[in-house]
């Protein structure tokens, strides 16, 4: 039976996919200068490049876990990995910013499709107590992903060319997409019924409410932007109180925010995803318009982060099993902040990158400490016919944190450049594009550094959430119980 494959081999095949899909959401970062030239457009049109990718990435989230349950995780990875690698070559075949907008929006639906299988095949195949070190590789690749994005994009842009960060999707695919047809079981599937009015409120409620915050800063948050938000919180109002009132088979069934360590880890994982979008953005602004770095250089500077991550990441997820659930996270989320913190202190002119490095370093071990305990812990006590949901809503909330952290972020620079008397967000503009102006150097690595202030800050409250754990088994009475029988059936 496929079910009796070890399921480390079918984790294996399934994070190279997961791998990809969470490059594409921080590989641009260092290429939007280069777009710019290349397809002729402003900084809003190629922001849009990014924001596409995430707004149609965040949307479906909670639908698509939802769809794994009911038609198979395997059949949705696979057909999300399949659209997401065809829209690669799109993105890479573009002649217009409009065709490349285009294109990562299809991009971030094949996301969408893949990542809540990937956390709901971990679920189901591992029991709860080997969980621990799975989500330790998963969580190191999720933690990888993110910090490597930039440093590829930088090396493929200097190389051959902003066209090349999409290209490089292709032959991954193609191995990840044979990979899962080999490896990864076909796992019994839960003949839900669907909840169309769910689908609807919670997919218009997230376009608005996300639409909004991404456009927010360039329409100056006029009057039509905080319609768009209000409006988006009122559907998912309404979204809330019809899923609290569904007696059949709900989208988001609310009881899985009865499991204390869950709703806990669903708070701390968008802290995190707001937190590392956030922190980029004036980062790389700095190094490469202050300091005056290459892409390639300026990514480069974020390696001791991406390194760290990834030797540590699978040791401590399997460690953090034997310790009580709070300890690992809240000290890794602890270190982040002091990490930001020391970043935008040292934002001058003229520090020493060795400092940068060193505390990149530190962020790196902190990263280990976080993604895969977090995840572990959220799904610890989630019985097998919620895997999909309650990794749709983990997801979910980790991408909203990030789209959440990019607008912020935005508006607070802009808002810092202003009162260190730099004018208004154009100087922004001009610092994406190219190297700034001698005299304003000062003024504006002060800017930036008072900026991951924000981040920082955004930390303390996954410090928070996380020194709230409890032990497992104690936030859901008898979850455990329910899971572990069927978790045996498919793993023995």
């Amino acid at each position: 039976m496929a079910t009796q494959r070890n399921p480390w081999l079918a984790l294996s095949a399934l994070v190279v996919g997961f791998f990809m899909i969470l490059l594409d959401m921080t590989v641009v970062a260092v290429a939007n200068p280069d777009i710019m030239r290349d397809l002729d457009a402003d900084i809003n049109k190629v922001i849009w490049v990014t924001s596409a990718y995430l707004l149609a990435y965040a949307v479906p989230l909670l639908i698509t876990g939802r769809l794994g349950d009911r038609f198979g995780p395997k059949n949705l990875y696979l057909i999300g990995l399949a659209v997401f690698t065809a829209a690669s070559l799109w993105c890479g075949l573009s002649g217009s910013i409009t065709m490349l907008i285009a294109a990562r929006a299809v991009q971030g639906l094949g996301a969408a499709l893949m990542t809540p299988q990937t956390m709901a095949v971990i679920t189901r195949t591992f029991p709860p107590d080997r969980r621990g070190a799975a989500m330790g590789l998963w969580g190191g690749v999720a933690g990888l992903a993110t910090l490597v994005g930039p440093i590829l994009g930088g090396v493929l842009v200097d190389w051959k060319g902003w066209q090349w960060i999409f290209f490089i999707n292709i032959p991954i695919g193609v191995i990840a997409f044979a990979l899962a047809v080999w490896l990864v079981p076909a796992l019994e599937t839960h003949p839900h019924k669907f909840d169309i009015p769910g689908v609807v409120l919670s997919g218009v409620g997230m376009f608005l409410l996300v639409f909004g915050i991404q456009e927010g800063n360039t329409r100056d948050w006029d009057g039509l932007i905080w319609a768009l938000i209000i409006a988006g919180l009122v559907v998912l109002a309404a979204f809330v109180v019809n899923q609290s009132r569904n007696t059949g088979e709900p989208l988001v069934p609310l009881s899985l925010f009865k499991d204390r360590n869950f709703a806990l880890s669903s708070v701390a994982i968008a802290a995190m995803g707001a937190a590392v979008t956030s922190m980029m953005v004036p980062s790389y602004f700095y190094l490469q318009g202050v300091r005056e770095l290459s892409p390639t250089k300026s990514a480069l500077v974020f390696a001791p982060m991406a390194i760290v991550t990834g030797i540590c990441a699978p040791f401590i997820g399997k460690f953090a099993d034997r310790l009580h659930p709070r300890i690992v996270p809240t000290v890794g989320f602890a270190l982040f902040a002091v990490s930001t913190f020391w970043f935008a202190v040292l934002m001058t002119p003229d520090s020493s990158i060795i400092w940068f490095l060193l505390s990149a370093g530190l962020g790196g071990f902190a990263n280990a400490c976080i993604w895969a305990p977090l995840a572990s812990t959220a799904t610890h006590n989630l019985p097998i016919q919620q895997a999909g949901a309650g990794a749709g809503v983990y997801n979910t909330t980790r991408q909203v944190g990030s789209v959440l952290g990019s607008a912020a972020i935005s508006a607070l620079i802009s808002a810092r450049i202003s009162a260190n008397g730099l004018g208004g967000g154009g100087k922004v503009s001009e610092g994406a594009g190219g190297v700034i102006p001698e005299f304003i150097k000062a003024p504006f690595s002060t800017a930036l550094g008072q900026s991951l202030f924000l981040p920082a800050g955004i930390l303390v409250i996954g410090v928070i959430a996380s020194a709230l754990f409890v032990r497992h088994g104690q936030s859901m009475a008898g979850a455990k119980d329910k899971s572990e029988p069927q978790v045996a059936q498919l793993t023995h």
